[in-house]
C-alpha cells in the first residue's frame, strides 16, 4: 500500500501528457512518500495511450488503465479510485489547468485533520459568460441543496482520505458532487485556493454540454442525501400535495353543483374561471404535476435500482481493456 495515489482521467490529451507526467514526477519525488500515479484512458481516439506508455517507461510508479470505450469522466475517476491503493488519493485533470505544484498544500491541509480538501480556482483563467458564470450559479445551487458550500465544485484537484472516498460510489455525472457525498458518510470537508492555468493544448472534452445531466444528477444527490433512508418523506409529501389539490377541486365542484341545483344565484366568477369556461387552468397544472413529477419520481426509483444492480454484484460502471505499468512498479 502506498502513502499517496494520484488519479488522472484522460481523454484525448496526447499533447498535455508529457508535460503533466514530468511535473507530477518532479513534485512527488520530493515529498518523501511512497506514491503511485494512476492514469485512466477514457477511450481516447488519439495517441494518448501510446504517450502514456512512453511516460511509464520514462518515469517510475505509473499504473495505466485503458477503457474499452469512452464511459465519461465519472467512470474514469471511479476507476482511478478503485485501481489505486494509497492512504491518500489526489485527483486532477490531465489538461494542465490544474497545477501539480499545489499537491503539497493539499496534503498539508489534510494533516490538519480534514478528510477532504477541495481545490478552489480563485483566479480562474476561463471566459466569464460560458465558463465562469455557469460555474458560479452551479456552485451556489449545489451548495444550497447539499448543505456543503464550496466555491468550486468543478475543480478536479482534490485530496481524499482512503477511508472516506472508498465509501463513495459514483454514477452518472456525480464526480463533481464527491465532496457532498463524502460529507454524507461523515467526512469533514474544506477547500483551499489553488492555481489555475489556461488550456494550452487541445479543447475541452468534458464541457458545459452536460448541464442538463448534471442538473438531473443534482436532484438524485439531493434525494440520496436527504431521503434515501426515508423515501416516504418525499413521495408522501408529493401524494399529500396531490390530495390537497384534488380536495380543493372537489370542493369547488361541490359548491358549484349545490348553487346550480338551488338556482338561488349565478355561479361565482371564480367557479367559472376554474372549471366552467377555463379548463386550461385545471388541465395545465395536472399535466405538469402529473407527468413531470411522475417521471422524476420514476427516475429516482430507477437510480436506486441501478445502485442495487451494480453494488449487489460489485459490478463496475466501466470495462477495462488493458493494464500497464512502469517497469519498476510492483506487479
Amino acid at each position: 500500500m502506498h502513502d499517496l495515489s494520484i488519479a488522472v482521467a484522460i481523454y484525448n490529451e496526447e499533447e498535455s501528457l508529457p508535460h503533466l507526467c514530468g511535473k507530477l514526477h518532479d513534485v512527488l519525488a520530493k515529498l518523501g512518500k511512497s506514491y503511485e500515479i494512476v492514469l485512466v484512458d477514457d477511450g481516447s481516439t488519439d495517441h494518448s495511450w501510446q504517450v502514456m506508455n512512453e511516460q511509464a517507461e520514462k518515469y517510475p510508479h505509473f499504473k495505466l488503465i485503458k477503457f474499452r470505450r469512452n464511459y465519461g469522466q465519472t467512470a474514469a475517476m471511479s476507476a482511478g479510485i478503485n485501481e489505486s491503493d494509497g492512504a491518500i488519493l489526489i485527483t486532477l485533470d490531465a489538461d494542465l489547468q490544474n497545477d501539480p505544484a499545489d499537491i503539497p498544500a493539499l496534503l498539508a491541509k489534510l494533516e490538519e485533520g480534514y478528510d477532504v480538501v477541495s481545490g478552489w480556482r480563485k483566479n480562474r483563467k476561463d471566459t466569464f459568460v460560458n465558463r465562469k458564470l455557469p460555474s458560479i450559479i452551479a456552485n451556489k445551487l449545489i451548495g444550497k441543496l447539499t448543505g456543503v458550500e464550496l466555491h468550486d465544485y468543478g475543480c478536479s484537484l482534490k485530496a481524499y482520505r482512503r477511508e472516506i472516498i472508498s465509501q463513495v460510489h459514483l454514477y452518472g455525472e456525480m464526480h463533481r458532487f464527491i465532496p457532498a457525498l463524502c460529507h454524507w458518510v461523515g467526512g469533514t470537508i474544506t477547500e483551499i485556493p489553488v492555481n489555475h492555468h489556461a488550456r494550452k493544448y487541445g479543447t475541452t472534452k468534458y464541457g458545459i454540454s452536460r448541464t442538463f445531466r448534471v442538473v438531473l444528477d443534482l436532484i438524485t444527490v439531493k434525494f440520496l442525501l436527504t431521503y434515501s433512508t426515508r423515501p416516504i418523506q418525499v413521495f408522501g409529501k408529493i401524494g399529500l400535495w396531490f390530495g390537497a389539490f384534488a380536495g380543493l377541486l372537489l370542493t369547488v365542484v361541490g359548491i358549484e353543483a349545490l348553487l346550480g341545483a338551488a338556482g338561488a344565484m349565478h355561479t361565482p366568477w371564480w367557479g367559472n374561471l376554474l372549471l366552467v369556461k377555463r379548463p386550461f387552468w385545471v388541465i395545465t397544472p395536472l399535466m405538469f404535476l402529473g407527468f413531470s413529477l411522475q417521471f422524476i419520481v420514476l427516475g429516482l426509483l430507477a437510480e436506486l435500482s441501478t445502485r442495487t444492480y451494480h453494488e449487489s454484484q460489485n459490478k463496475p460502471i466501466y470495462s477495462i481493456r488493458t493494464r500497464a505499468q512502469s517497469p519498476d512498479s510492483e506487479a
